[in-house]
């Protein structure tokens, strides 16, 4: 994993942080890590905090390693919430966390996971830095947390689809890329994937509206003054939900895709192809529940 380290100091640290990481025991901060690998845990905190070393060629070793092991059939892109008690922790906030469930003190890590029937592991990752550590405020917190003053807060979808370029630029792409509404939902984030040529599966809010199969937009004639008019459609969209009520739950199938641990998961699908903004396809809708 640390190989692309010049100096033997450096592999050596990174091995027992390595370690430390993987050997049991729940909390895995330098202090309970060192003790259990025996060493001094100054050891294991200048090579994280002071030492210099190149963090992009580790993570390509790592996500070259993640994929050869998982064998991934999808990537999955989603953020994590990491409780915190205090205000020191770099881009700690009170913000929205699907690990608490709710509203919380907390740091956001967006990633990028290879994900099989039976194995998952991150190949990047990036702290999400809320809007407040751009003020003024958060000037002696962004000095003690050593920020760079270039890091500034940046949309989930934006961090998302950057380290999709880094694994791009590594050699890694994925056969299809899946994630939750917060990120399907978003426009920007659907034609960075579709500009970048992924397929994906992104699951989409009911009330998002797009217009039935067949519908084609109407070009206006131009009348010669001003900018020229830009395509429209003719009829009003209709929200998916609506599209899949419209159907009739006789244009659906019941798929089951695996079995989970009371039952078997299955769910009432219908397939339709729609256009979103112009630019979605064909898409699996749930109609029943889970």
């Amino acid at each position: 994993m640390f190989a692309p380290l010049v100096r033997r100091d450096q592999r050596e640290k990174g091995a027992f942080y390595l370690r430390g990481l993987l050997l049991a025991g729940r909390r895995k901060s330098m202090q309970p890590m060192a003790e259990r690998l025996g060493i001094d845990h100054q050891q294991l905190q200048q090579f994280m905090t002071s030492s210099t070393w190149p963090v992009g060629d580790v993570r390509a070793r790592l996500a070259w390693r993640a994929v050869r092991v998982v064998r991934p059939q999808v990537w999955v892109v989603d953020d994590t919430g990491f409780p915190k008690d205090g205000t020191a922790s770099p881009g700690v906030a009170r913000q929205y966390s699907g690990t608490l469930g709710k509203v919380g003190n907390c740091q956001i890590g967006v990633s990028v996971h290879a994900a099989s029937d039976t194995a998952s592991c991150p190949l990047s990752w990036r702290l999400f830095l809320p809007t407040a550590w751009d003020t003024p405020k958060a000037a002696a917190r962004r000095r003690a947390c050593r920020i760079p003053d270039g890091e500034r807060h940046r949309p989930k979808w934006e961090l998302a689809l950057e380290m999709l370029d880094e694994l791009d630029g590594h050699g890694l792409r994925p056969a299809a890329l899946v994630a939750d509404t917060g990120y399907g939902a978003n426009a920007d984030f659907r034609h960075g994937l579709e500009d970048r040529g992924l397929a994906y599966v992104l699951q989409a809010k009911g009330e998002m509206t797009a217009h039935a199969e067949g519908c084609e937009p109407h070009q206006p004639a131009y009348g010669g003054l001003g900018p020229r008019p830009l395509p429209r459609y003719r009829t009003r969209p209709l929200s998916l939900r609506g599209h899949v009520l419209a159907a009739g739950r006789h244009h659906g199938r019941t798929l089951t895709w695996r079995k989970g641990s009371k039952a078997a998961m299955s769910s009432h699908f219908v397939l339709l192809h729609v256009s979103l903004a112009g630019r979605f396809s064909i898409r699996w809708m749930r109609s029943g529940p889970a």
